[in-house]
């Protein structure tokens, strides 16, 4: 009866980006706008993509799924966040939490997994032209995103699993707009040594393996680009893997500031505000980084919306 107590009864209260009522409103209408652009600019670059054959291609399928990714990683936030904001109500359900939680790990650990996938295609394209139809063809793009997919849950499932082994307390604050794992770990009653251990661990191993693994393709690319005589052909190369490096630097450019700042300034809510960048504003950016630095993306955009007009 106990463990019942700690575990099964629990509230918690997420306390959002901060509690002062007049702000709340601001806030809300902020948000709001931030999730529609999400969803509305990422649906349309799917769209875009699907309706349009020029862009049936390794480059465009993955940037295909990263859109959708990125439509299920602002829904799995935003959405509790504002019903928080109108009903007046913190309180998320022990359930509703571990659910949110673990969407959340799946959904960023995709964008991690897209991002490391997107730059090897861009390898293989600029390091190695005449074998790219080859390389990437659909079977090898499809087993690369069921990788991503097989890898993301797993992490997510462990993760949740080891969260529902440890106890908490009645009512857990948690200083922030969302079930975030770190946060929720270290409000925990009992012993979080094995969690945050697989914690720091896979951190290592998947992000840490990706970001490698895109710095090391990088790398390969800069070579080949270098190589390259003619200035227009430099251009051209680099123009193929700018969005890409734009969006990479802006996801992992605010993720691991956001870990050091959490890991120097010892103030949760700065925390959670330092976590907009990527989990919202980075989403947001995307579609606008991919429409406005891709010619074949606005052609197809802008035939697209002709089309529903």
């Amino acid at each position: 009866m106990g463990r019942e107590n700690h575990t099964w009864l629990v509230e918690f209260l997420l306390l959002g980006l901060t509690e002062d009522p007049a702000l709340q409103p601001f806030i809300f209408g902020l948000f709001l706008s931030f999730y529609l652009v999400t969803v509305s600019g990422n649906l349309l670059i799917f769209l875009a993509i699907v309706s349009d054959p020029h862009l049936h291609i390794p480059m465009y399928f993955f940037l295909a799924n990263l859109s959708l990714v990125d439509i299920c990683f602002t829904s799995t936030t935003i959405p509790k966040m504002l019903t928080n904001i109108q009903t007046q109500n913190r309180a998320i359900t022990y359930a509703g939490c571990i659910t949110q939680m673990f969407f959340f790990i799946i959904v960023i650990s995709l964008d991690n997994c897209l991002l490391a996938v997107m730059a090897y295609d861009r390898f293989v394209a600029i390091c190695h032209p005449l074998h790219y139809t080859v390389i990437m063809n659909f079977r090898l793009c499809v087993q690369l995103i069921l990788l991503c997919w097989t890898m993301s849950v797993l992490h997510a499932l462990l993760h949740s699993l080891l969260v529902l082994r440890v106890s908490f307390c009645t009512q857990v604050e948690i200083p922030h707009f969302l079930c975030e794992l770190n946060q929720v770990v270290h409000r925990a009653c009992s012993d979080t040594f094995l969690n945050d251990l697989i914690m720091n661990l896979a951190a290592v191993l998947l992000a840490g393996g990706a970001l490698i693994g895109i710095l090391y393709s990088y790398s390969k690319i800069a070579s080949s680009i270098h190589a390259i005589s003619s200035a227009q052909g430099k251009y051209k190369a680099f123009s193929t893997c700018a969005s890409h490096l734009s969006v990479v630097s802006l996801f992992y450019g605010t993720s691991i500031g956001v870990y050091i700042s959490s890991s120097f300034i010892h103030n949760s809510h700065s925390t959670a505000t330092a976590s907009v960048m990527y989990t919202v504003v980075t989403p947001m950016l995307n579609p606008f980084i991919y429409s406005m630095r891709n010619g074949d993306m606005k052609k197809a955009l802008k035939r697209l919306l002709l089309c529903k007009l």
